[in-house]
């Protein structure tokens, strides 16, 4: 497996989030992590890049524990992060958000434009000038630059125009295509669950079921 967590626990202060989470994500592979709102998926995405330092279990990429390590060092070893809320650097055009985070690879500023032809179209254009979806197609190809072995999307298209949630799943679909691994947080089922490969729900902090997505919707 490329990613393994298991039993993962990670806390807020004094209120712990996480009690025990348990997924993986196999080379190639596009993982959906679902449940309701407030049940530890953001938690669980912040916990493997040690954005939320865990306390508890186990974390391994590609054979690596990232038990302890900064999140520069999780970015490093090849974990790419697509944050709920986009966050883009404002103040940055559309290509110097994207070349601010390249490494060497597949991913570059022409093969990012290919995927989503409007950051072409808007290269010298301020980030904060962006629509919200375009701020998102931003902050997934600003992840891709450095080409990641696994990209981690939270909420993918959360609070977007139908249109561009569209286009949005049209990429997606398109790096599942290209042999990308993924890990997916996002509410749209319809389609989430064509994509993914398997599904592990969360409730109150803890994997609850692990399956094929076929198995879940005829649960």
């Amino acid at each position: 497996m490329l990613l393994e967590v298991e039993r993962l626990e990670a806390s807020y202060g004094a209120s712990q989030a996480l009690f025990g989470v348990d997924l993986a994500v196999g080379e190639g592979e596009v993982v959906a992590l679902m449940g309701r709102n407030g049940m530890g998926k953001t938690t669980t995405i912040r916990a493997i890049c040690n954005l939320t330092p865990p306390h508890g279990g186990t974390l391994r990429f590609a054979g690596t524990s990232l038990k302890g390590l900064p999140s520069y060092r999780v970015a490093r070893l090849g974990i790419g992060l697509v944050p709920e809320g986009r966050r883009c650097f404002p103040n940055l055009t559309v290509e110097e958000n994207l070349v601010a985070a390249a490494r060497p690879g597949k991913w570059s500023f022409a093969t990012v434009s290919d995927l989503f032809p409007r950051l072409a179209e808007r290269r010298t254009q301020m980030a904060n000038t962006l629509s919200g979806g375009e701020q998102q197609m931003l902050a997934i190809g600003r992840a891709l630059m450095t080409n990641p072995r696994l990209l981690l999307l939270d909420e993918a298209t959360e609070g977007l125009a139908p249109v561009i949630r569209q286009d949005i799943w049209a990429a997606i679909r398109r790096l599942k295509g290209e042999g990308e691994s993924i890990l997916i947080v996002d509410k749209t089922l319809p389609e989430l669950l064509p994509v993914a490969d398997r599904c592990t729900v969360l409730e109150n902090g803890r994997t609850v079921w692990t399956g094929a997505p076929d198995e879940l919707s005829t649960a």
